[in-house]
């Protein structure tokens, strides 16, 4: 067992100093997490990699007691959603009226999910995400581990627990099915039953 599986672990049987020592041993992945993420916002971004990081981590350790970690990865990955749902909450207060919310949303190029390019609409990209999770709960799992948490496809696949054939099929269904979803036209058909 990793220290970070240790620790984890004294977290959920209570052991008040075990959250202490918990984020000095995965501060520099989160922070490399983050600073991916935000490297793809929008110019004049005011939450900053550092705030992402802390803010995830004081959910998940806030959290801690409530949901069982099985194993590091899936800590990343409950990382990674931590700082999916933070980035949203941000650009849904900047879509208020105070903020400039009127001006017209930018759809975005699904092909730049994993690679470095423009910012995406992350409220639209958000609610895609809930209507692909409701049809296919492993498929919106990973572009949440690819897209918000910047695991490779390797990584994601460990994460999911499937081989690394299965998740490049669901990546290459999540991006067709959410390219046709931001742009109102859904395939015919969803996923296939027993594919997930």
């Amino acid at each position: 067992m990793t220290d970070v599986s240790c620790v984890l672990t004294r977290i959920q049987q209570g052991d008040p100093a075990a959250a202490a020592e918990l984020l000095p041993l995965v501060y520099a992945e989160l922070r490399q997490l983050a600073a991916r993420r935000m490297d793809r916002e929008p110019s004049g971004q005011t939450l900053q990699a550092t705030a992402l990081v802390h803010e995830a981590y004081l959910r998940l350790v806030k959290d801690s007691a409530d949901r069982p970690w099985d194993h590091r990865g899936h800590f990343f990955a409950a990382a990674a959603e931590a700082m999916r749902r933070i980035l949203v909450e941000n650009a849904r207060r900047k879509r208020g009226p105070r903020r400039g919310g009127r001006h017209p949303r930018q759809d975005i190029e699904l092909d730049q999910l994993a690679a470095d390019g423009p910012a995406v609409d992350l409220v639209a990209l958000d609610e895609a995400l809930e209507r692909l999770a409701a049809e296919s709960p492993a498929r919106a799992e990973l572009i949440k581990l690819r897209f918000f948490g910047g695991l490779t496809m390797p990584e994601a696949a460990a994460c999911l627990g499937v081989s690394l054939a299965t998740a490049e099929r669901y990546w290459t269904f999540a991006k067709s099915w959410l390219l046709a979803e931001l742009a109102d036209e859904r395939p015919e058909s969803g996923p296939q039953a027993g594919n997930q």
